[in-house]
């Protein structure tokens, strides 16, 4: 089978690539499986701009001519919008045993002990930002913190990777962290499809041959 995975839109915030995503979405062929892995929706339920509006309309479309899977992450655990075409809902997504899908906070043990910190954080990016500091995502300010940003890639790579490897698949991919990455770990390949809240974008392109994390702009 063909599938296309994308992570953490986080649809309704204001750095999302609303424009970009939807071109994307415009160039997916009916012969893939379109995967949502997590934070797909930054606020459940919050009242969307209608651009962003649009781009759930068009996900719902695709459902009805093409498999379409949303794997729930922290942002987006409970939502379940009344009528969504025939969207798959999950907590996790497999492919056959080759790979392993899930959004990667299950995997996450250091926001959920360091919350004082993440919050705290949180503020004094948001008073950067109205102090005139150019807007960028919170997750993208925090990879300046080079050593927290690495110690919280490595804690869900490596949980995602054991997971992976107890229940026997050869790779394993995540959203969550907001960084594009490929790596082997104990002979189980990890990839994380980043994130649509800066440039550039990427997505995991999964085929019976291989699995490929490609740059958006390339072709499928």
């Amino acid at each position: 089978m063909n599938a296309i995975i994308v992570s953490d839109l986080h649809i309704g915030c204001r750095y999302f690539l609303y424009q970009g995503f939807e071109r994307f979405l415009g160039n997916i062929s009916e012969d893939h499986e379109l995967i949502l892995n997590g934070d797909i929706i930054d606020k459940p339920y919050a009242k969307l701009e209608p651009p962003h509006q649009r781009i759930l309309d068009l996900i719902e479309q695709i459902s009805y001519r093409q498999r379409v899977v949303w794997v729930r992450g922290n942002h987006d655990n409970g939502y379940l919008p009344r009528g969504f075409g025939k969207v798959h809902f999950k907590s996790l997504h497999t492919i056959e045993h080759r790979l392993l899908i899930a959004h990667g906070d299950d995997f996450d043990e250091i926001m959920p002990r360091n919350q004082a910190f993440i919050k705290a954080f949180k503020l004094m990016h948001d008073l950067r930002v109205k102090l005139g500091a150019k807007p960028v995502h919170v997750a993208h300010y925090a990879k300046r913190w080079e050593a927290f940003y690495r110690v919280l890639r490595s804690n869900v790579m490596m949980n995602a990777v054991k997971c992976a490897m107890e229940n026997g698949y050869e790779a394993v991919t995540c959203g969550h962290t907001h960084y594009s990455e490929v790596t082997q770990f104990n002979g189980v390949t990890y990839i994380n499809t980043g994130a649509w809240t800066e440039f550039p974008t990427f997505y995991l392109l999964v085929t019976p041959e291989a699995m490929t994390l490609k740059m958006v702009g390339d072709a499928f």
